[in-house]
């Protein structure tokens, strides 16, 4: 299963990439805007620092805008993903940039039927929010797994991403139910190294 850290933090990010476990990073405009920097030095950046996707979010709202917008993020970044929501203008603008050759991540995604829909239009990844879907009082976990079936069932190649994920348990549950991929802040990350039983064991001689 693939790691991906969200994240705008450079550091952060950087720390992550060194233990050698990271796969990629998911950013959003939200995590970009805590930051204080401007957008396109701090995603040349990420790029130049990780060797695997980096999912970049859209502002555009129209298909046409959100397609020419894409467009620019692919040619100025080597490794971008280019994240969309689950909307129609969305999906429009993912249909086209596949057949491009853009590499699309639809996200804010919260029902199998909306990443049907994602798979359909040819997304490359798909991210389920379980973490959003846990707060409002739904198991969010089992969009991931009857996602999972759909795209067995029909041959679909579009990656699962749970995303938004707020502990460690989310990993693990996401790993048993064959997502291809788990997004997760650094302190999510960083508990996965934790055991109660390893601070309770005395130094290896």
């Amino acid at each position: 299963m693939k790691l991906f850290i969200e994240s705008a933090d450079v550091g952060k990010i950087k720390e992550a990439w060194s233990w050698g476990v990271l796969d990629g990073v998911t950013t959003s405009s939200g995590l970009v805007t805590q930051t204080g920097r401007k957008a396109d030095e701090l995603y040349r950046e990420i790029c130049a620092a990780v060797d695997g996707p980096v999912c970049v979010e859209t502002v555009a709202l129209t298909g046409k805008e959100i397609a020419a917008e894409a467009r620019v993020l692919a040619r100025n970044y080597r490794n971008v993903v280019v994240k969309v929501p689950i909307t129609k203008e969305a999906l429009k603008a993912v249909k086209r940039l596949e057949e491009e050759g853009i590499v699309t991540n639809v996200s804010v995604t919260f029902s199998p039927l909306q990443a049907l829909l994602a798979a359909k239009a040819g997304a490359s990844y798909v991210s389920p929010f379980v973490g959003r879907l846990d707060e409002a009082g739904h198991a969010g976990m089992e969009v991931v797994q009857q996602t999972k079936a759909i795209y067995k069932n029909y041959g679909f190649k579009t990656q699962i991403i749970a995303s938004a994920v707020q502990h460690p348990m989310h990993v693990l549950e996401a790993a048993l139910a064959g997502a291809d991929g788990c997004a997760m802040s650094f302190e999510v990350l960083d508990q996965l190294y934790q055991h109660l039983l390893i601070k309770l064991a005395p130094p290896s001689r």
